[in-house]
């Protein structure tokens, strides 16, 4: 049963072929009795020009169902080939012979199917058929008119809805896979810039512990209670990346660095001036924040750490992140060493995100020294005040307010 489903899945996405077609044929019946019978003329003349009919149509009609060359030059030839057969042998036999002219009209439906063509062809093509039929069998034949009208356009609007069927199914199917593959993306990213924040942090922190450990068991012990509440936060923070829900809070990210850079011997500073901004701008900056302060403590070997966040001005927010390493994104003296991606990886990735927003990223060394990282963002304001990011930060932090 399921080998079967398939089969039939297969075969409803293929669509009809040109066999669809074929039985049609058995229209010609009616002249081929007519040549057997004797009653036709040059009966040999009539016999070839029958079969040239049906090699012509089932040519057509098989190539009218291969997209590739339905709409080449050979196909349009070999339908003004039948129809020129079509209308010679309806004027010279007449009678049964009329009844070729719906098989002439499957085909150009086939072949034509949609767009400014089909009219100009449907009815020019109807206007011989019912100047050749009312000459040969009077009004007797309008029957033959009607269907040779009826054959086109009904051929050509299956065909053509079977068509565009098909073209919603594949962009529906190409969709899901879009929506598949950005899905991937978001998770991977946020699965970067979580673990490589937390991870880094738990490393210096397990070092600071490490080192205290000999001469002040208190110290060493908070440090230890720091990485379990790290990773506790990494776990929740997982679990909202997983599930897509996560919002990162720019206030939380601006403590959370400054408790990383401090564990790691690097001085931070931290300013912030404006009104809040939208939430999802903050969750972007956050993002940039817990990026750029991870490379810092990683790879730069700094002593000093500047985060600055300002605006909106002009509609745009603007956040700076600088530090007084190398600059190069080599590790420092006591830097951990980078990983296979490099410390440019995560920024990458910030820089497709912010750039999804209207915003802008750009990493570099800085000016007077050091490794700089700016970001904007077209953003409202959200409230008059600054919001939490600013105030006295923790022992060892200088936090100024502009």
């Amino acid at each position: 049963m399921e080998i079967w489903r398939r089969r039939r899945e297969r075969l409803r996405e293929r669509g009809p072929s040109g066999l669809s077609l074929l039985p049609w044929l058995l229209m010609g019946l009616g002249a081929l009795s007519h040549l057997l019978g004797g009653e036709a003329p040059n009966p040999w003349i009539g016999g070839l020009g029958l079969l040239a009919f049906n090699s012509l149509y089932i040519a057509i009609v098989l190539r009218a169902f291969d997209p590739r060359v339905r709409e080449a030059p050979l196909t349009w030839w070999l339908l003004g080939a039948l129809a020129a057969l079509t209308f010679g042998l309806a004027i010279g036999y007449g009678r049964e012979w009329l009844l070729l002219f719906p098989l002439l009209g499957l085909a150009v439906g086939a072949v034509v199917r949609r767009g400014r063509l089909l009219p100009r062809i449907t009815f020019p093509l109807v206007a011989g058929v019912g100047a050749v039929t009312f000459w040969r069998d009077g009004w007797d034949s309008f029957g033959v008119v009607y269907g040779t009208f009826i054959s086109v356009m009904v051929t050509a609007a299956i065909l053509a809805l079977n068509e565009t069927v098909r073209e919603l199914r594949a962009t529906r199917e190409e969709l899901a896979r879009t929506a598949v593959e950005k899905e991937r993306l978001r998770f991977s990213r946020d699965l970067h810039d979580l673990l490589g924040h937390t991870l880094s942090v738990i490393v210096v922190k397990s070092e600071a512990a490490r080192r205290l450990a000999p001469r002040d068991l208190d110290a060493a012990l908070a440090q230890v209670a720091d990485i379990e509440s790290v990773g506790r936060q990494a776990l929740t923070e997982i679990r909202e990346a997983v599930t897509g829900y996560r919002e990162g809070s720019l206030a939380a990210e601006l403590d959370r660095a400054r408790d990383a850079l401090s564990s790691a011997g690097i001085e931070p500073v931290v300013r912030r001036s404006g009104p809040l901004l939208e939430p999802a701008a903050e969750a972007l900056f956050g993002w940039v924040v817990r990026e750029s302060v991870t490379n810092a403590v990683r790879h730069s070997g700094a002593s000093r750490c500047v985060v600055e966040v300002s605006g909106p001005a002009a509609g745009r927010a603007r956040l700076t992140v600088t530090d007084d390493g190398r600059g190069d994104g080599a590790p420092g003296p006591g830097a951990a060493a980078p990983g296979p991606d490099g410390p440019g990886s995560g920024l990458r990735g910030l820089r497709e995100r912010l750039a999804a927003a209207g915003g802008t990223l750009e990493s570099g060394p800085a000016p007077g020294g050091g490794f700089r990282v700016v970001a904007e963002l077209p953003v409202e304001a959200t409230g008059p005040g600054a919001g939490p990011g600013a105030g006295a930060g923790p022992e060892g932090a200088r936090i100024d307010r502009c």
